[in-house]
């Protein structure tokens, strides 16, 4: 197991991306309320900005604090390039290794991390879904994301919502069983449909997800919405902590309905998830 059951973390709900090559958004996306920022050497990068966008996050690293990495791929002939870059930073978080699906490959880059970095990887495809249980035992794997738009054409699936239910499902499964954090949904592509963000979102969470990758500022308060709990679920929970404590164990009920076990176990993961927005 690589870490205590996953009720007892509390890891981000928002990740939003930025390009590499672009620092003139580093700032503004930092500012932007996300609860993690992705410096991204991958997908957002054009090939022959790729080594400025390297040098342009090792700089802001080292002169600003800390962020999450997306890498090049391994097999691909930035990668290596990427971790002898950032490997060895203070300031890294994490690294999100995008195409994630050899242990073997997530194993050699986890030696290379300092202690202070966990391990991102991004399921976007059929091969990396068939490994996820060797995955998620990979240390520093802190928890997984679901690369669906990727997801879809190595498939030839198309659609986002119930298309991809078994596969949202069995992440979150093998998540909950290696003890890791809950996994991080894909990115939705309308940026400024709230409705539509927060359903993504909502339905996710649902499903036993517990984060959204994001490409845009405007989206993370949708997603903060949908993952924190209402003012009336926290006043619930603290309602059944109240009489469970005032009855000291004792067979209790809170609105007509017993409070049991389960129904306790639920009310403390609700406080202990409560964020401030």
């Amino acid at each position: 197991m690589n870490q205590p059951p996953v009720a007892r973390i509390m890891l981000p709900r928002s990740y939003l991306f930025v390009p590499g090559n672009r620092p003139d958004r580093f700032s503004k996306a930092f500012a932007s309320g996300a609860d993690a920022v992705i410096l991204d050497l991958e997908d957002a990068v054009p090939i022959s900005e790729k080594a400025e966008a390297r040098q342009e996050v090792q700089r802001w690293v080292r002169s600003s604090g800390k962020a999450y990495v997306r890498v090049n791929a391994a097999g691909t002939q930035w990668h290596d390039d990427d971790v002898h870059a950032l490997a060895s930073l203070d300031g890294i978080q994490g690294v999100v290794l995008p195409k994630a699906e050899h242990p073997a490959a997530l194993r050699s880059l986890a030696a290379k991390l300092l202690p202070t970095s966990v391990l991102l990887p991004l399921i976007e495809s059929a091969i990396g879904f068939g490994n996820l249980d060797a995955i998620c035992a990979v240390p520093k794997v802190q928890r997984l994301m679901f690369g669906t738009l990727d997801f879809q054409v190595d498939m030839q699936m198309e659609g986002t919502g119930f298309e991809l239910l078994y596969f949202r499902s069995q992440l979150a499964l093998a998540s909950r069983i290696a003890c890791i954090g809950t996994p991080v949904d894909g990115v939705t592509t309308a940026i400024r449909d709230a409705r539509r963000i927060r359903h993504d979102t909502t339905c996710a969470r649902n499903l036993g997800f517990g984060g959204k990758l994001c490409i845009h500022p405007e989206q993370i308060a949708s997603v903060h919405v949908a993952f924190s709990y209402s003012q009336s679920e926290i006043d619930w929970a603290h309602r059944v902590m109240d009489a469970v404590n005032t009855n000291a164990g004792a067979a209790t009920s809170i609105d007509g309905k017993m409070v049991d076990a389960p129904v306790i176990q639920k009310a403390k993961y609700i406080i202990g998830r409560s964020f401030v927005n």
